[in-house]
């Protein structure tokens, strides 16, 4: 079985851990005021008269507007991730790789708290999915018939 780390540290990765969910909560009502906004900071103007206005103003907040839901879409989704670490703080799992059950470094659980792979098992993950991935793409078959000749 792996180490594990103290309580003392745990306690530690749980407020720091719900200390970054406040901000993310906060950035995200500032998200959803944009959202609700509409990028539209200009006086009398409804979501109908934009388009008499300019199109390209129309355009622009548009784009604001989708660039709000993408923001929204990642900050919840990073808030769901810190709460898994929490869950994993509570289950005795925190801090473990799940791929070779060593300890996860203390400076990468600081500064990654919903990591579940150590740095090492992250990379050769990260090597393999790309080494794989050139297999899949059928976009470059001189370096397929380059690494056939390499294997044998």
């Amino acid at each position: 079985m792996a180490k594990k780390y103290s309580k003392e540290k745990l306690k530690k990765f749980r407020i720091s851990i719900k200390k970054r969910m406040e901000e993310i909560a906060e950035d995200m009502g500032d998200i959803h005021d944009g959202i609700l906004d509409n990028g539209n900071n200009r006086e009398g103007l409804s979501q109908e008269s934009v388009f008499s206005v300019h199109m390209a103003d129309a355009g622009t907040d548009s784009f604001e507007q989708e660039k709000n839901y993408i923001l929204m879409g990642r900050e919840s989704d990073y808030y769901k991730n810190l709460e898994i670490a929490l869950d994993r703080i509570d289950n005795g799992i925190f801090g473990i790789c799940k791929i070779c059950s060593n300890l996860i470094p203390e400076e990468r659980m600081t500064e990654v708290p919903n990591a579940t792979k150590c740095v090492s098992c992250k990379e050769k993950e990260k090597l393999n999915t790309e080494y794989f991935g050139l297999y899949e793409r059928e976009e470059y078959p001189e370096e397929d018939d380059f690494l056939f000749k390499r294997a044998r």
